[in-house]
């Protein structure tokens, strides 16, 4: 009884909010321009788990989002006896285009008994 509709939930994604993004970089809007963000994500990512995690989370505008995969750099490491073989990890860059409702994005955070305001 359970079978079929267990195989058509199955195939639906859940979404998670503990998948980590983490901003590489900002630009905020200028005249002809929106503000822009390019983002490390993890590559099992879709552009709809992007924008839906950057708008329901953080309450953000989001425009487009384009998605890069990057494969992992592999590398050698010759020793004395042998050579070992590794790779770095695989990972997707995702640039997002904000609305034009959103000029500046704001980089840094100013904490309050911090004194290089002055």
């Amino acid at each position: 009884m359970f079978g079929a509709a267990t195989k058509v939930l199955s195939k639906f994604q859940q979404w998670m909010p503990s998948m980590p993004i983490t901003l590489v970089s900002a630009t905020s809007a200028t005249g002809g321009k929106p503000a822009t963000a390019s983002f490390r994500v993890l590559p099992k990512m879709t552009k709809h788990e992007v924008r839906e995690y950057l708008t329901k989370i953080y309450g953000l505008p989001v425009g487009k989002v384009h998605t890069i995969n990057y494969m992992g750099k592999r590398k050698r490491a010759v020793g004395r006896h042998n050579i070992i073989y590794y790779k770095y990890r695989d990972f997707k860059k995702a640039i997002v285009t904000f609305d034009p409702t959103l000029t500046d994005v704001g980089r840094g955070v100013s904490l309050e008994g911090d004194s290089s305001e002055e």
